[in-house]
């Protein structure tokens, strides 16, 4: 699942966003949201895959299990650098969603996951998208709606403000709603929207909810006593069992017209 709501906004965190990373791909059904996008992207042995936002790269690798000449881009240098290291079969290289390094209609699949949330202009990447894909080229765009977290909490005021406080250090927290519409304005056909939902109540994921009080607090949306109130009624909730985090994860997919 793409579940980052405690990530660091933003992709250039080095060593810190990787190991957020790395603890949202072992998120339950994490691996079965990766598998099914690889199957709408119709991956076969010598489909050429490009995985925008790659991080540290194992949705690559992963493709590349299935015969895909898989590559990866990433704008943040220190995820690339540790992609090479963990998968030193496959190509990585540093560049932005919105300026991609390849000639047009170089690839057959484009992937995109938890990435158009992070950009001024999720718009620029889309149509960057459809030029490097082939026609008959698939592509598939995988994130949350960060406004649409969904925990239980005594306090359900503070709760919206919080995860709303949270949503708005994003660039485009709602752009998971917009993957439909954006898909079809950029010229793709059989466009298709699937959401499937993580629901965390194991203890080990309470600081996601912590996080989000603590940016919460840096925002100014609420105050460092209030957070404190909520971060403690979580934690006790953590530790009766009682702990409850959802996040809806939106996958839309789409065929590049000819």
């Amino acid at each position: 699942m793409s579940i980052t709501p405690a990530a660091p906004s933003g992709r250039d965190h080095g060593p810190a966003l990787l190991a957020v990373l790395d603890a949202v791909d072992r998120a339950p059904g994490a691996a079965a949201l990766r598998a099914r996008s690889y199957d709408l992207l119709g991956i076969t042995t010598g489909t050429r895959l490009l995985d925008v936002g790659c991080g540290g790269g194992l949705a690559v690798a992963e493709a590349g299990g299935r015969g895909a000449l898989a590559a990866g881009v990433d704008r943040d240098g220190a995820m690339v650098a540790a992609a090479r290291r963990r998968h030193p079969d496959h190509a990585f290289a540093v560049a932005e969603a919105t300026a991609l390094p390849y000639g047009d209609g170089a690839w057959d699949a484009y992937r995109a996951d938890k990435v158009l949330h992070e950009l001024p202009d999720p718009e620029a990447a889309l149509a960057e998208a459809r030029r490097v894909l082939a026609p008959g080229g698939r592509a598939v765009l995988t994130g949350q709606d960060w406004d649409t977290c969904v925990l239980d909490a005594e306090d359900g005021a503070l709760t919206r403000t919080i995860v709303h406080a949270r949503a708005d250090l994003v660039a485009g927290p709602r752009v998971a709603r917009r993957f439909r519409g954006l898909l079809l304005d950029h010229g793709f056909g059989e466009v298709a929207v699937e959401v499937s939902t993580a629901v965390l109540t194991d203890a080990r994921w309470l600081p996601l909810a912590t996080g989000l009080a603590e940016s919460a607090v840096r925002s100014g949306a609420v105050t460092r006593e209030q957070a404190a109130a909520w971060s403690a009624d979580q934690a006790a909730r953590a530790a009766a069992d009682r702990f409850f985090l959802a996040v809806p994860v939106f996958t839309a997919s789409g065929t590049r017209s000819r």
